[in-house]
């Protein structure tokens, strides 16, 4: 099928958007301020628990067909590329309870007009999640939604666990019974697969160039052994994990881009949707490769948690992040980063090489 050409009426503004908005923020705020009070330490809001920051490169493949090479994907080359492996909730919990997981990359030294100029350096972030869609996906239900969140993430240990256990069982019958598991179960219902054996999407629309798209990070080679591999372990099971791989490997990824082939099939206002790969495929157009290091030393940890921000709006225009859930991120994101950094008396840092980041 043909790739739907990017205009700006891709996007439909919710009429309560702007209200929403501060509301979602300002919740958000509070939940990270109250947070940061009990550990006498500001995280983020959200992927509040890192698990390693790697250093790496993403490879631009030559020869792409015109609508794949679009963007910072235009030009065959090779980009420096830092990457943090996190877990989604929004504090510090054991690695015993199941979690969705999330990689954020930064592209280092990309060229194009700024999104926002103001936060200095020339970089390229695109943050995933291990399941390709969003339970609220769109801003009404992600302002609902986040009660239920907040709720679930102050629970005790073992309740998140049962919680997830019961998930895993019901989407089970749902997948026996030939039937697709709604966005909200697969969050809820995510194992202790190791991280570094996972598919990352960014559930939401980017602009891509001149077309629209989602796009995805699929482990290829030696380290696609660890899909649906168990992480067992303690608190900080995942962490050690991923040390131990890159302690003597590296992991390679295909980048993939899925173009939006129909618009109401493939919506970009509401990222619960998932765009079906018989409507558009997962075309690869680059490949992301780690060498082996110590994946998560005290400095480079420091460095990670403290001084690194990833935003999906830092980055260039052909990468504009689309609908509502990526709007309302713009005004989250900086909000967290704000708050962290101020409540932690620390910069904020944009690498402009790998150099920047330490061993």
């Amino acid at each position: 099928m043909t790739p739907i050409p990017y205009s700006d009426a891709v996007e439909q503004i919710h009429p309560e958007e702007e209200a929403l908005t501060r509301e979602i923020v300002a919740k958000m705020r509070g939940k990270q301020a109250a947070d940061a009070e009990r550990h006498r330490h500001a995280h983020r809001d959200a992927h509040a628990k890192s698990h390693a920051v790697i250093k790496g490169h993403l490879i631009v493949h030559d020869g792409l067909a015109p609508e794949l090479a679009q963007g910072i994907f235009a030009t065959p080359g090779n980009h420096e590329v830092v990457a943090r492996l996190s877990s989604a909730p929004s504090d510090i919990h054991s690695d015993t309870i199941p979690a969705p997981r999330g990689v954020a990359v930064k592209v280092i030294g990309v060229e194009g007009p700024r999104l926002l100029p103001e936060l200095g350096g020339a970089n390229q972030d695109f943050l995933m999640v291990n399941f390709p869609t969003l339970a609220f996906g769109t801003i009404a239900h992600y302002k609902d939604m986040l009660a239920l969140l907040e709720a679930n993430a102050a629970a005790p240990d073992v309740v998140q666990r049962l919680a997830a256990a019961a998930a895993r069982g019901v989407k089970g019958a749902v997948e026996a019974l030939g039937g697709q598991p709604g966005a909200t179960l697969e969050g809820l219902a995510r194992d202790q697969a190791h991280p570094l054996g996972e598919t990352y999407h960014t559930q939401a629309a980017i602009r891509y160039g001149d077309y629209v798209a989602k796009l995805s990070l699929a482990p290829v080679g030696d380290v696609a052994e660890l899909t649906d591999r168990q992480v067992e372990g303690g608190y900080s099971a995942m962490r050690d994990a991923i040390a131990e791989w890159f302690a003597v490997r590296g992991a390679t990824y295909d980048l993939r881009v899925q173009l939006q082939t129909d618009p109401e099939a493939m919506p970009v206002e509401d990222a619960a949707v998932l765009w079906e790969t018989s409507r558009s495929p997962h075309l690869t157009v680059a490949t992301l490769r780690f060498e082996p290091q110590e994946s998560y030393s005290p400095p480079r940890q420091v460095y990670g948690d403290d001084h690194l921000a990833f935003t999906p709006w830092n980055g260039i225009a052909d990468h504009r992040p689309l609908g509502s859930i990526m709007r309302v991120r713009k005004a989250a994101y900086e909000s967290s980063s704000e708050q962290r950094h101020r409540l932690n008396a620390l910069p904020r840092i944009e690498p402009a090489a790998l150099s920047d980041i330490p061993d």
